[in-house]
């Protein structure tokens, strides 16, 4: 028996930026182990977008996405003048390391991933933990979308209309205790259709791990999002159940999960475990702390290319300065990075 439970900057262009960076950190995977404040505004961040958005192919989707799709196909958007990014360029270029360590793996393996039936335990300390089947973990909520820019910590960033539910209305159903003080987030580990997991890139202790304070779960940019681009997420881009933290490296929007812990200790999370000088827990998008190999004042924002690049400065917390910087009055996000 299944227990129940704006104000963002605009950007501006830069001077071109060497590829040389943003493919580091993929570089030293392979030879170490081998916007939002909600508007009202129904509108699109540029003329075409609405042309891309309607040729997306549908997919075929389970009866209770359908049932939960927004009653407005278009969403709201805070991301002034910034055009929504392809749907080919968003699913076809990836970091999902479970399939493999290029960005063209994902797309090429996930086809395997078996996502239905699917099941999402809550537990740790919360009154109300259980393992649910997706369809009932999803009961209680109704889609929203949200149209966010993505940032990698590679210094890649996308724009996309994502399509999910904040977490603190899961918070509020399962009624964390007093010590939660921290979310674990937990992505399935199966190496039959999970290549990358089953590789000699060893460094990565599956399952990927990740987490968040539970003031910023509870903020109402963080989504755990079912689905992009009006229809279900593609395998590649985290289905059945992904985390999206707009304001963050997108390294921390954790994809496929299978487990949400509340916890009273800060959890140690994948990057940290192989890196910690260079993936802290917090990862917020800040251009005044590069990485230790390249600079992250400056992005490139897909599509791009050779003869025509779209190079940008990068924002405070990605644009989204004026509903998160309160999170961390106080706290040096030089050190706490």
């Amino acid at each position: 028996m299944l227990i129940k439970v704006p104000k963002a900057s605009d950007c501006h262009e830069s001077d071109v930026t060497p590829e040389s960076f943003y493919l580091s950190r993929r570089n030293l995977l392979g030879a170490t182990v081998a916007g939002l404040a909600v508007s009202s505004l129904p509108r699109w961040a540029s003329a075409d977008d609405a042309a891309r958005y309607a040729d997306v192919e549908p997919g075929k989707a389970p009866s209770w996405f359908a049932e939960k799709l927004p009653s407005t196909k278009w969403g709201a958007v805070n991301v002034k003048d910034e055009a929504i990014t392809p749907f080919k360029d968003a699913t076809h270029y990836n970091n999902f390391y479970e399939f493999g360590t290029d960005k063209g793996d994902p797309a090429a393996n996930a086809g395997a991933l078996k996502t239905e039936p699917w099941s999402v335990v809550v537990d740790g300390e919360v009154g109300k933990p259980g393992r649910y089947a997706l369809e009932d973990f999803m009961k209680p909520y109704q889609l929203e979308e949200r149209i966010y820019r993505l940032r990698c910590v590679e210094a890649w960033s996308m724009v996309i209309p994502w399509m999910g539910f904040p977490i603190s209305a899961l918070l509020k159903e399962v009624e964390p205790t007093s010590k939660a003080k921290f979310i674990r987030f937990e992505t399935l580990q199966d190496p039959k259709s999970m290549p990358g997991q089953r590789s000699g890139f060893a460094l990565i202790d599956w399952p990927y791990i990740e987490g968040l304070r539970l003031d910023e779960a509870m903020n109402p940019l963080a989504i755990l999002a079912v689905g992009m681009y009006g229809r279900e997420l593609p395998n590649q881009n985290g289905a059945p159940l992904r985390l999206v933290v707009p304001w963050k490296y997108g390294f921390k929007s954790i994809k496929s999960i299978v487990r949400i812990s509340l916890v009273s200790e800060q959890p140690k999370t994948t990057w940290q475990s192989i890196a910690a000088d260079e993936y802290g827990f917090y990862a917020n998008v800040n251009p005044t702390v590069d990485h230790p190999r390249w600079t992250q004042a400056r992005e490139r924002r897909l599509p791009s290319g050779l003869f025509k690049p779209n190079v940008r400065d990068t924002q405070m917390f990605n644009g989204y300065s004026d509903e998160v910087a309160s999170l961390y009055t106080g706290l040096d996000l030089r050190k706490n990075y």
